[in-house]
C-alpha cells in the first residue's frame, strides 16, 4: 500500500475546531486515506458511508441532540461521500458550532456538488484538501527514482490511479481502467441538473480526448455535438468540477498579437483518457505522444504545487503567427515558460519576443530532466 503525501497534511489540521473536506474523483483513494487516519484512533473513531440510506436518515435532522445521539461519543468521524446527505452544509455547521470537540472529515467525489452545499454554511469553518491520483514523488517514496524512470511510459499509457498502478499485468490494467471509465466516470457528471443526454456528454468527452493538447473552442464543440455553446460550457464546468478534466487558459498581455480567448483541456488521469479512445498502445506506435507528455507534465506539476501549497497562475501562450509555449507560470511578478518534449533530441527554438517582452526564462522539460519540475531533487 502506498502512503499518500496528503495524509500528514490532513493530520496536522485535526482538532482545530474545523471540518476537514477531502475532494477527489471516485476510486482515487479517498476512502483508503481516511481509513488510514482513522486506524490510529481505534475505538475513538467511526466511519460512516453517506451512500447508505441509514446514514442519510440519521443526519437529516436539524435537532442538535438527535445529531449527537446518531453520531455517538467519538473523537473522529468520517463522513464518506458526504454530498449524499441532504443539507450537508447545515449539518456540518451544527456539528462544528455545538460539538467542536468532534473532528469531522467529510469526503466528496465532486466539488461541484459538495462545494455548493457547504460553501456558505461552512465559511471560515473548514480546511479543504484535494486528493489526486498517485504522484511521482509518492511513487518514489514507496520505491525509488530508478523504478519511476523505468515506468515512465507506463504512466502515460495507464495513468496513476492507485489500484491500476498496483496491478502488474497490462491486460489487468486495461480491464480495470475500462471498468472505471464505464462505471464511475459519468456517475457524478450525469446527475447534475438532471442531465438526460448521456450520449452527448460521452461524445463531448471523446472529442476532448481526441483534441488533447490542442486549443478548444466551445462554439466548435457545440457545432459538432448539435447543441448550443452555453450547454457545452455548462458540461465542461461539470466535467472539471467532477475531476475528469481541467482547463488551461491562454496568456495574453498583447491583444494585437497574442491569442486571448481560447483554452486547452487536459485529463486528470491519462489512463482514463486512453480508455475513452481505446488506445493503450506503446509510445512508439502512437501519434499523440507529444500531447500525452504535455498532459502528464502539467498534471504532475499541478499535483506538486497542490501538495506544496504553492500558488502559481498557469496558462499556455500562442500568437496569431503560430509562436507558442506549452505552459506558462506566473508568480510574484516572475514569468517562466515551459516547452514539453518527449524526444529530448528534438530541437526547440525559443520565442525570443516572449523572453524579451516578459523578461521570462524558458525551460524545456523532457524525460531526462523532469524531476525538479515535479518537486524532486
Amino acid at each position: 500500500m502506498i502512503k499518500r503525501q496528503l495524509q500528514s497534511n490532513i493530520e496536522e489540521k485535526l482538532f482545530q475546531k474545523k471540518v476537514i473536506i477531502l475532494y477527489g474523483a471516485r476510486q482515487v483513494g479517498k476512502t483508503t486515506l481516511v481509513k488510514n487516519i482513522l486506524a490510529s484512533f481505534g475505538s475513538a473513531g467511526k466511519y460512516l458511508s453517506c451512500e447508505q440510506i441509514s446514514v442519510q436518515k440519521g443526519l437529516e435532522s436539524r435537532d442538535v441532540e438527535q445529531i449527537k445521539t446518531f453520531l455517538g461519543d467519538y473523537k473522529l468521524i468520517i463522513l464518506d461521500e458526504a454530498q449524499n446527505i441532504t443539507g450537508i452544509g447545515k449539518v456540518l455547521k451544527l456539528i462544528v458550532d455545538f460539538f467542536p470537540e468532534i473532528q469531522i472529515i467529510a469526503t466528496g467525489s465532486s466539488s461541484f456538488d459538495l462545494a455548493d452545499k457547504i460553501s456558505e454554511p461552512l465559511t471560515g469553518r473548514n480546511f479543504t484538501f484535494l486528493l489526486s491520483p498517485l504522484s511521482i514523488p509518492e511513487i518514489i517514496k514507496n520505491s525509488d527514482q530508478a523504478k519511476a524512470q523505468a515506468e515512465l511510459e507506463s504512466y502515460l499509457r495507464f495513468g496513476m490511479y492507485p489500484e491500476v498502478y498496483t496491478l502488474t499485468g497490462e491486460t489487468e490494467k486495461i480491464e480495470r481502467l475500462n471498468e472505471l471509465a464505464s462505471n464511475y466516470l459519468y456517475k457524478d457528471v450525469l446527475k447534475f441538473e438532471k442531465i438526460r443526454k448521456s450520449d452527448i456528454v460521452k461524445k463531448l468527452i471523446e472529442l476532448l480526448a481526441l483534441q488533447l493538447g490542442q486549443e478548444v473552442s466551445s462554439t466548435e464543440l457545440a457545432t459538432q455535438l448539435g447543441i448550443n455553446r452555453i450547454t457545452v460550457e455548462k458540461y465542461l464546468d461539470i466535467l472539471e468540477k467532477s475531476f475528469v478534466i481541467f482547463k488551461l487558459r491562454s496568456f495574453s498581455r498583447n491583444k494585437r498579437k497574442e491569442i486571448s480567448k481560447s483554452f486547452k483541456v487536459y485529463f486528470s488521469d491519462l489512463g482514463i483518457r486512453n480508455s475513452i479512445i481505446q488506445n493503450f498502445n506503446p509510445m512508439n506506435l502512437r501519434n499523440d505522444v507529444g500531447a500525452l507528455w504535455e498532459n502528464f507534465c502539467i498534471l504532475e506539476r499541478r499535483k506538486y504545487l497542490e501538495q506544496a501549497k504553492e500558488t502559481k497562475l498557469s496558462y499556455f501562450w500562442r500568437t496569431y503567427d503560430k509562436k507558442e509555449l506549452d505552459y506558462i507560470e506566473e508568480s510574484a511578478g516572475k514569468i517562466t515558460g515551459y516547452e514539453f518534449k518527449w524526444n529530448s533530441k528534438k530541437t526547440f527554438r525559443e520565442p525570443e519576443e516572449f523572453k524579451k517582452q516578459y523578461n521570462a526564462e524558458i525551460k524545456v522539460i523532457n524525460p531526462e530532466n523532469f524531476w525538479s519540475f515535479f518537486g524532486i531533487k
